[in-house]
């Protein structure tokens, strides 16, 4: 692909992260883009890519090496992140796995479910899913109905889950639950479950209008027992307070990916229209082409500087809600815009699912839609205004 920027790097990248860069890039082009058809056809990637990731050292880079990850920091997980999608691979659920499920059970789980759990997300051998949404509950997480009462030394947990990512691969979900439902927010709670525990029931494979490698599921949990011991933190009730606290970092995650989708779809098109001939030149000697790239690049730089300062702000814990929030509301606008734009260039070929800009413009519309939907993006920053 082309490169769109000639005098810009990103601050935090050093020698090191260069060659987990080159790593990650030759990884994925070898073991990923050779099948993203087939995997967008069959509704999901084949399980040893997970496997074949963690033998590479793909998997949980941030997690510390005791308990079998990379021992890296969250920077060495964007380099993963930017090159799996850099190779088209928008489907495969590591963002998930190794950005969200892992780091709650870093931060809070006890020492015993670290050594329990990570060794095993670290190496593929368990892929990680996080059950939030609910069938009637999306951003309103204080309104979950699944509950999870204690027996004994148990609880109990009863309720419905939808659209949960790698929902058909996962061996293991961080589920959020009722403990107390009189309690409201403060009575929820995250609760592992393993997949092979009686009463956990893994739903349909869903049809979505994007990200088709992607498994996207429904679950539900009937009388579904599991160990007090599988309770995520020291006491019950600090679920969503874990939630809020780990939420700018799935967001910073999504603007992350919809920049670098922004940065591809540039490159793509910029490859198009230079080879495209109409009337007798190529497209790109059009003003309006250049006009419009000309556009599509300035906002692509501008997104690239402002989630750069966001990341350095996130390794130094400085990174607040309000601007990760700001980050994915504009970023991933931003990369629908985009990606709009480029296809338009790319004419008939652009509605044709042979071309990358075509399937990267279906994979964008959700990223406005999960991990707090756009408008609750906006609400949360006008919250500071006063």
């Amino acid at each position: 692909m082309t490169a769109i920027f000639e005098n810009y790097e990103s601050p935090w990248l050093n020698e090191e992260l260069r060659i987990l860069q080159d790593a990650a890039a030759k990884f994925f082009k070898t073991e990923f883009t050779p099948h993203l058809d087939r995997w967008e056809a069959q509704g999901m990637v084949d399980r040893d890519a997970w496997t074949k990731a963690g033998q590479a050292g793909f998997l949980c880079a941030e997690v510390a090496a005791e308990y079998g990850g990379g021992g890296g920091s969250y920077l060495h997980e964007t380099v993963i992140v930017e090159e799996q999608l850099r190779a088209g691979a928008t489907g495969w659920g590591n963002q998930v796995h190794s950005q969200i499920v892992a780091p709650y059970i870093v931060h809070y789980g006890r020492e015993e479910q670290r050594q329990k759990w990570l060794p095993q997300m670290a190496s593929g051998e368990m892929v990680g899913a996080i059950a939030m949404t609910e069938p009637n509950t999306g951003s309103d997480l204080q309104n979950v109905r699944t509950t999870a009462v204690k027996d004994g030394d148990d609880y109990i947990i009863n309720g419905a889950k939808t659209y949960i990512t790698n929902g058909q691969h996962c061996d293991l979900v961080i589920v959020v639950a009722k403990t107390d439902p009189k309690l409201g927010a403060k009575g929820i709670s995250l609760i592992v479950v393993e997949t092979d525990n009686p009463g956990f029931n893994r739903g349909r494979n869903l049809e979505k209008l994007g990200l088709h490698s992607a498994d996207t599921s429904e679950m539900s949990f009937e009388d579904c027992r599991v160990p007090q011991w599988n309770l995520l933190g020291e006491d019950e009730g600090k679920g969503f307070v874990h939630l809020m606290q780990q939420l700018p970092q799935e967001r910073l995650n999504l603007a992350q990916g919809a920049v670098v989708e922004i940065e591809r779809a540039i490159s793509i098109t910029l490859d198009f229209v230079r080879e495209r001939q109409a009337f007798g030149q190529r497209v790109l000697d059009f003003q309006n082409s250049k006009f419009k790239l000309a556009e599509c690049k300035t906002e692509a730089l501008i997104a690239r500087t402002f989630i750069d300062q966001c990341l350095l702000k996130h390794i130094d814990k400085q990174l607040d809600p309000a601007t990760a929030s700001m980050a994915k509301y504009w970023c991933t606008q931003k990369q629908n815009e985009i990606i709009d734009e480029c296809l338009q260039l790319h004419g008939g070929a652009g509605f044709m699912d042979e071309y990358p800009i075509s399937r990267m413009y279906r994979d964008a519309r959700v990223q406005k839609i999960y991990g707090g939907t756009n408008e609750i993006m906006k609400e949360l920053i006008g919250r500071t205004l006063g």
